[in-house]
């Protein structure tokens, strides 16, 4: 199996600079580079058994690095879109939550917990519920049956271009502003 790294149409964003993306997408691509690395690794049968071990080891951070991003990049595509009161991921968030103000407060709390990692909001199907969530670094945090809706990256590499070391808040703030919800609620209605 071989991946291919994802196209995406990314208008201009507010708070996030076009040298910010570009780079940030050559992050993603690296990730789809080094897991098709590893493929490479675990099927060739002439390479020393330790070897494809340690390779299948590290496939989850590369193999999370990659959708992570697929998720958090599609996000954007279409350009900012508010999240209609009338769809079934706001009627699911306030049933969650009680409302969709408290909703963004909570999930910008955990955003800005101090480490690398990613802020998720998923979909149980099990349970029928929305599900919040810290995934560490690429991989370690995801949560069987739990499919994500939202992925915001907060590694530094996301916002310290544009908005410094002590910049989170903002890079947050901006990610939400150029949010297009509509590709969230089609996420949504896939899955629920």
């Amino acid at each position: 199996m071989e991946y291919t790294p994802k196209t995406f149409i990314i208008p201009e964003l507010d708070g996030i600079s076009k040298k910010s993306v570009e780079d940030h997408l050559g992050l993603y691509a690296g990730y789809v580079k080094n897991l098709n690395l590893i493929h490479e690794i675990v099927e060739n049968q002439n390479n020393p058994e330790y070897a494809r071990r340690e390779a299948f080891r590290r496939q989850g951070f590369e193999f999370g690095g990659m959708r992570n991003h697929e998720i958090y990049f599609a996000s954007f595509e279409g350009g900012p879109q508010s999240l209609s009161p009338d769809s079934s991921l706001y009627k699911k968030i306030t049933e969650w939550c009680g409302s969709f103000d408290t909703f963004m407060t909570i999930f910008k709390g955990l955003a800005m917990t101090r480490g690398v990692g990613w802020n998720m909001l998923g979909y149980d199907s099990v349970t029928d519920t929305l599900v919040q969530y810290w995934v560490d670094e690429q991989h370690m945090g995801h949560l069987p049956t739990v499919t994500p809706i939202i992925a915001l990256d907060v590694w530094e590499h996301a916002y310290l271009l544009d908005h410094g070391t002590t910049g989170r808040g903002a890079y947050i703030d901006a990610f939400f502003k150029n949010l297009n919800w509509s590709v969230l609620e089609k996420r949504f209605a896939d899955i629920a």
